[in-house]
């Protein structure tokens, strides 16, 4: 007589090649296989920012993790050769207003890219789920809409603990996206036609301080006005 375990085990083997399903105990290893590759860090070439202009949008809640982050981040920065005076900060109160800060910053056409960093910790509502997707959707949102590369810097965690882990010493995360921001920068102005070009010329490549065209010009332009 075949014990239970054998029998499932037969079964578990003809699924999966036949049907492609994967039993709950056979998912299990492939889970703790996915977790360790997502503990794996991004590597980074050599990257020249000397040109690129960053924006950092933090907030102020969670203040000294955030700021933590924006240490790691202008760390990053600093490496990567972007000068001092290229690097915009501001503050917003909480997660929650950081895509639409960061949409007013890309509008300006002023930065090559923009770091959103904040810091969500989930607490005994659905409010931790809600701020969560909401705010990763908005920011994927803005760098879509306004093609201003918009790095998601806000850790979600379940603790502080997990916090404490990702956001100091080596394991600070706002050091890679520090580079991120840079790489995209980089990526975007080469895209866009505008590499090593002054900060007005930029502007201008990007549909921003353009000179009006004579009088006569825009006479013989139809419109309402």
């Amino acid at each position: 007589m075949f014990s239970r375990n054998v029998i499932f085990f037969v079964l578990a083997v003809y699924f999966t090649s036949v049907t492609g399903f994967i039993p709950p105990t056979a998912r299990t290893t492939l889970s703790g296989s996915a977790i360790k590759a997502a503990e794996s860090e991004v590597t980074f070439g050599e990257l020249d920012g000397e040109d690129v202009r960053v924006g950092i949008i933090r907030t102020r809640w969670n203040e000294e993790d955030v700021s933590n982050l924006v240490d790691g981040a202008r760390k990053a920065l600093k490496e990567c050769k972007v000068k001092e005076e290229n690097i915009f900060e501001t503050e917003v109160p909480g997660s929650f207003e950081l895509p639409l800060a960061a949409k007013f910053l890309a509008m300006s056409g002023t930065v090559d890219a923009i770091i959103c960093a904040g810091v969500l910790i989930k607490g005994d509502t659905m409010h931790f789920e809600y701020i969560c997707d909401t705010v990763s959707s908005g920011i994927m949102n803005v760098a879509l809409n306004t093609n201003t590369p918009v790095i998601f810097g806000v850790l979600t965690c379940l603790n502080e603990e997990q916090v404490k882990k990702r956001s100091t010493g080596d394991s600070n995360h706002g050091y890679d996206w520090g580079k991120t921001a840079v790489e995209m920068a980089i990526l975007k102005n080469q895209a866009t036609g505008v590499k090593d070009k002054g900060k007005s010329e930029k502007l201008n490549a990007l549909g921003f301080n353009k000179e009006e065209s004579n009088a006569e010009e825009k006479k013989k332009v139809p419109g309402f006005f």
